[in-house]
């Protein structure tokens, strides 16, 4: 499989350094899992069962792995055990891709209408308020207007963190007091955006409601609001996990998937962790596309997730 080069040097350096950890964790496991074998069998096979899911990739995933591998040791009965790494990184390629889904390759070739509304949901402290940040540095980066909505109201913080971000990225932020309906902020927000003729929307919301039938009903009326300005609206349901909870991340992506109808993920802090295979769990389960992962703190650390140039990353020497 040819790896397609969509990232510049300096986003690639980013992603190298943001996997780092995962990267060094899975080369020392596989590494011990090799010494003294010649070829893969199944002891080996047993092994990298292992190292996959500690780095979280998870059960169903990892079987689905070891399966491709196994047919591929069948068809070479002597597979060297130094070609694991290469077969590694096939496979688990060959798996991304089979979950189609639309590439962009930066953000300023993004699809969608005019105004393109991004509604993001998430718990809180997986990253949201900063990656709606990022979202919208990198969006106006490329050349693209941005307006914020703050509509997660239950907290005063969420909205002061939003302002304070707004300000530094220089968007405008739409708000209003604290306890005000979301789905009032969320209809001024796109008001706000149509009137500005701005090319994206990104409306912030609840990281915690009460119970899961409460945010279903919050969510659900927030949506229902916006259509009545933008019908389509919200073309993404933008959920945020953070990488590094490893499979606290598949069980938030199981409720927000039940709550409402989440089309897209960003999976954020995988540079602090070991465990950067959630992304390639995370994808290969819930089928719904990864686009976009956090590598690091700074603005420019959220880059567009490319599958081939994430597992290049992460299993080449």
């Amino acid at each position: 499989m040819a790896l397609l080069n969509f990232l510049s040097k300096e986003k690639k350096k980013d992603l190298d350094k943001g996997l780092e950890k995962t990267k060094e964790s899975v080369f020392k496991k596989l590494s011990r899992a090799v010494v003294g074998k010649s070829r893969v069998d199944d002891d080996v096979l047993d092994e990298l069962e292992e190292i996959l899911i500690s780095s979280d990739v998870g059960v169903d995933t990892t079987i689905r792995i070891i399966e491709r591998i196994e047919k591929r040791v069948a068809a070479d009965k002597y597979l060297n055990t130094d070609e694991l790494n290469k077969i590694l990184r096939d496979e688990i390629a060959a798996l991304l891709e089979e979950n189609e889904s639309d590439e962009i390759n930066g953000f300023d070739s993004y699809p969608g209408a005019k105004p393109y509304v991004i509604m993001v949901v998430g718990v809180n402290g997986v990253g949201k308020t900063t990656t709606i940040a990022k979202l919208a540095h990198n969006y106006k980066k490329a050349g693209k207007s941005v307006i914020l909505g703050a509509a997660d109201t239950f907290r005063a913080a969420a909205v002061d963190q939003l302002e304070v971000w707004s300000e530094r990225v220089g968007v405008k932020l739409v708000k209003q007091a604290m306890g005000s309906d979301p789905a009032s902020v969320a209809f001024d927000t796109l008001k706000s955006a149509q009137s500005a003729e701005a090319d994206i929307a990104i409306i912030d919301t609840a990281g915690r409601l009460h119970n899961k039938a409460n945010l279903m009903d919050e969510l659900s009326k927030i949506k229902r609001v916006m259509s009545k300005v933008i019908p389509e609206a919200p073309h993404e349901i933008l959920l945020i996990l953070d990488g590094s909870t490893g499979q606290n991340a598949f069980e938030q992506a199981k409720q927000f998937t039940k709550a409402t109808e989440v089309n897209s993920l960003a999976i954020t802090k995988l540079d602090g962790t070991a465990k950067g295979g959630v992304v390639i769990g995370i994808s290969d389960q819930f089928k719904i596309p990864v686009k976009y992962i956090g590598v690091g703190e700074k603005l420019e650390h959220l880059q567009i997730f490319n599958r081939y140039e994430f597992v290049d990353s992460l299993f080449s020497e």
